[in-house]
C-alpha cells in the first residue's frame, strides 16, 4: 500500500506524477476557506505534506499524528516550528541551492533599477513628459565599482557577489553568522562588522534568513549609519527590515533609494507610503519566480518527500537528528 501524502500547492503535473509512482497523492492547488476542512480530514492519516508557507507548529502537528515529513518548496522555512517538528520526531525540508542564481539576479535587477531609476523612468517616458531639454533631473547613480555590502553570505549571497565583483568590479563587504573563505578567496569579498558594512557601503543587500535573531535586524539605527547615497535592497524576509524606520529614512533622506522583493505584510497593502515613493522599487516577492526554476525547486521538494515517506534520509533534511535518535 502506498504511503498518502497531501501536496497543497500547484505543481507541474510531471511532478505530480513523479510523487504519485511512491505515493498515494491528496491534492489541493491551493487552500482556502473553501479547501481548509477538506485538507485538515486528511491530514489525520498522512504521512507527508507538500506546499509552502503553512504554518507547521505544535498545534499543526497535533492533527497529523503519522506525518513522517513536510517538505517546502522553498529555501526559507520560517513557517516551520523546527523545535515542534523535531520533538514528534518529523523531518523537514527545504530547496536550496536550486533557486540561487535567479533570486540573484532579481536582486541585481532591483538595484539596477534603484540605482538608474528605470521604473520612475519608465513611467516619464510613458506619460508623454520626455523632451529634448531634459537633463540631470534624469540622472541615476553608478553600479560599476561601487562598494556592496552583502548581510547573509549563503548560496545567493555567494551568486550575487558573483556577479558584483566579475561583472560590475564591485569591492564587497559581507556580514555572516561566520566567515565565509571561498567569498573571501573568489570574489576578495571582506569580512566586516554590520557597523562598518553599513557605513561603507553604496549598496546594501540583505539576503538573511528569517530568525528569531533578524527580526527587524535592519531598522532606525542601522538606516543612520548609512550613507545618503546608499541604496538599499531586501531580498530576504519583509520581517528582517523595520519598515517604519525605513520609510522615514527615505523621507529625510538619510539614504537614497530602495529596492525591495519582500514586505512585512504580503501582498502589501495598496495604501503603504512606501509605494508612493519614486525612489522605491517594488516587485511581488518574485526572487525565485520563473517557469524554470520553480519547477527545479517543486522536483527538488517532491523528491525530499518521496525518500522522507519511504523512511530514507531526504537530500535537504534540516533537522538530520531526527535520524541519529
Amino acid at each position: 500500500m502506498k504511503p498518502k501524502v497531501i501536496v497543497y500547492k500547484k505543481l507541474d503535473f510531471t511532478v505530480l506524477d513523479f510523487i504519485r509512482e511512491a505515493c498515494e497523492v491528496v491534492y489541493f492547488e491551493e487552500l482556502n476557506e473553501d479547501t481548509y476542512e477538506s485538507f485538515y480530514q486528511e491530514l489525520k492519516d498522512a504521512k507527508g505534506i507538500l506546499g509552502s508557507r503553512l504554518k507547521v507548529d505544535q498545534e499543526f502537528l497535533e492533527h497529523a499524528p503519522q506525518l513522517k515529513i513536510v517538505s517546502n518548496v522553498s529555501v526559507g522555512y520560517d513557517n516551520f516550528d523546527i523545535p515542534a517538528i523535531t520533538s514528534r520526531d518529523v523531518m523537514a525540508t527545504n530547496t536550496p541551492g536550486v533557486l540561487n542564481d535567479t533570486v540573484a539576479d532579481t536582486i541585481f535587477g532591483l538595484m539596477l533599477a534603484a540605482a538608474r531609476r528605470m521604473p520612475e523612468l519608465n513611467q516619464y517616458v510613458k506619460e508623454g513628459k520626455w523632451s529634448t531639454t531634459d537633463g540631470e533631473n534624469l540622472f541615476g547613480v553608478d553600479v560599476h565599482h561601487k562598494k556592496l555590502g552583502i548581510i547573509g553570505m549563503g548560496g545567493v549571497g555567494m551568486a550575487i557577489a558573483k556577479r558584483a565583483h566579475f561583472g560590475f568590479d564591485m569591492p564587497i563587504l559581507y556580514h555572516n553568522r561566520s566567515r565565509n573563505l571561498e567569498a573571501e578567496q573568489t570574489f576578495q569579498a571582506t569580512y566586516c562588522s554590520l557597523e562598518e558594512l553599513l557605513r561603507e557601503s553604496d549598496f546594501v543587500c540583505l539576503m538573511t534568513p528569517l530568525t528569531p535573531e533578524t527580526v527587524k535586524l535592519i531598522g532606525e539605527k542601522e538606516f543612520k549609519l548609512m550613507k545618503k547615497s546608499a541604496i538599499f535592497v531586501n531580498g530576504s524576509r519583509g520581517a528582517t527590515v523595520d519598515e517604519e524606520a525605513l520609510v522615514r529614512a527615505l523621507q529625510n533622506q538619510d539614504i537614497l533609494a530602495a529596492g525591495l522583493d519582500v514586505f512585512e505584510q504580503e501582498p502589501v497593502q495598496a495604501d503603504h507610503p512606501l509605494l508612493s515613493m519614486d525612489n522605491v522599487v517594488t516587485l511581488p516577492h518574485i526572487g525565485s519566480a520563473t517557469h524554470e526554476t520553480r519547477l527545479k525547486m517543486a522536483q527538488l521538494a517532491a523528491e525530499n518527500l518521496v525518500r522522507g515517506v519511504l523512511g530514507e534520509i531526504p537530500p535537504n533534511l534540516i533537522n538530520p537528528v531526527v535520524f541519529q535518535r
